[in-house]
């Protein structure tokens, strides 16, 4: 039976052994917490070593990732910014905010969307791209095809994260190892249009662990080393609200790839089942407090749409946790 290991939050040198449960879909069971020296290689040294920096960026504090959607039916904010200028203008009011990373996509993945033409997809994101990027921006492509990758690469992009994990674009493999840019890849389960029609799992999280060791393994024969690469467990892509849940619960877990880990919460659908909260724009408590648990439990990135709450809340739990300002 595999084992695999999460860190105690709070108490990185214990860590909780995980197995698999016998029903599907259940959580993964927890043994009592050990100490870390007692995990075996290679994953006790990812945990004993974890990634200093990413993307040039320092890893010594949670960075915040702000998201500019060039699309009119993204889940939350289609059509705030989808014109040229109001996406610049977003991204720019990001970065102002505290951004350390700016976003931008041109294709919605919420459940059920269709696939946007690559043509428009170049159309709405490289202007932007370039814009931001020739104000000293950190500009991340948000795409799943190569020749989105290149051209947003050529204007200026420093950062690709795909949330098919490099699987869904048989060229988005080499051209991410041609870049030498750093990745973020990300689990989905399916494509967008179909994501959400009754997933299911052996176990959600170790099943997500898997997927992306995987995915890791795939990348390092394509040359790309993991210091290149930071992984997302993918919330809301192809999993019901305990998925979601159980992912969050265990986020820990994916510090054992040995990658930077990033979390993705911002605005989902799962915080309003939970809440009864059905405008997106006002799941923003509901966001911060999923993203202050991934901050406890040792996330790096976090992809969100409200910036300087986000900041704020960081710094203040930050802060209190250090018993000084942070």
């Amino acid at each position: 039976m595999t084992t695999y290991w999460c860190p105690v939050p709070d108490d990185p040198d214990r860590v909780f052994p995980l197995t698999r449960p016998q029903a599907p879909n259940a959580a993964p069971v927890a043994d009592r917490a050990m100490p870390r020296a007692a995990v075996p290689e290679p994953v006790r040294s990812r945990l004993a070593h974890p990634p200093a920096e990413f993307a040039g960026l320092s890893l010594g504090r949670p960075r915040i990732m702000g998201i500019v959607n060039v699309t009119p039916d993204s889940f939350s904010d289609g059509g705030d910014a989808f014109a040229t200028a109001d996406a610049i203008a977003r991204g720019r009011a990001l970065r102002a905010a505290g951004a350390d990373i700016l976003d931008v996509g041109g294709e919605s993945t919420r459940p059920g969307a269709d696939p946007v033409p690559v043509a428009e997809e170049l159309r709405r994101v490289v202007p932007v791209v370039g814009a931001l990027a020739a104000e000293g921006a950190l500009v991340s492509i948000d795409t799943r095809r190569a020749e989105v990758m290149a051209a947003a690469i050529a204007a200026g992009a420093r950062m690709i994260n795909d949330v098919t994990a490099l699987s869904g674009d048989p060229a988005s493999p080499r051209a991410a190892a041609d870049s030498g840019l750093p990745l973020v890849l990300m689990h989905m389960l399916g494509q967008p249009r179909t994501m959400q029609r009754a997933p299911s799992y052996a176990c959600a999280p170790l099943d997500i662990y898997d997927y992306l060791e995987n995915r890791l393994a795939g990348c390092e024969r394509m040359g790309i080393p993991r210091a290149r690469i930071c992984v997302d467990p993918g919330i809301g892509f192809g999993k019901t609200v305990v998925h979601n849940l159980q992912c969050l619960r265990w986020i820990g877990l994916y510090h054992s790839l040995g990658c930077p880990v990033m979390l993705g919460a911002s605005r989902k659908s799962f915080i309003g089942r939970l809440t009864g909260e059905t405008r997106a724009k006002a799941r923003e408590p509901g966001s911060l407090a999923a993203a202050l648990w991934a901050v406890r439990s040792g996330v790096h990135l976090l992809r969100v749409h409200d910036v300087a709450e986000t900041v704020q809340a960081v710094a203040v739990y930050r802060s209190i946790a250090a018993g000084e300002p942070a």
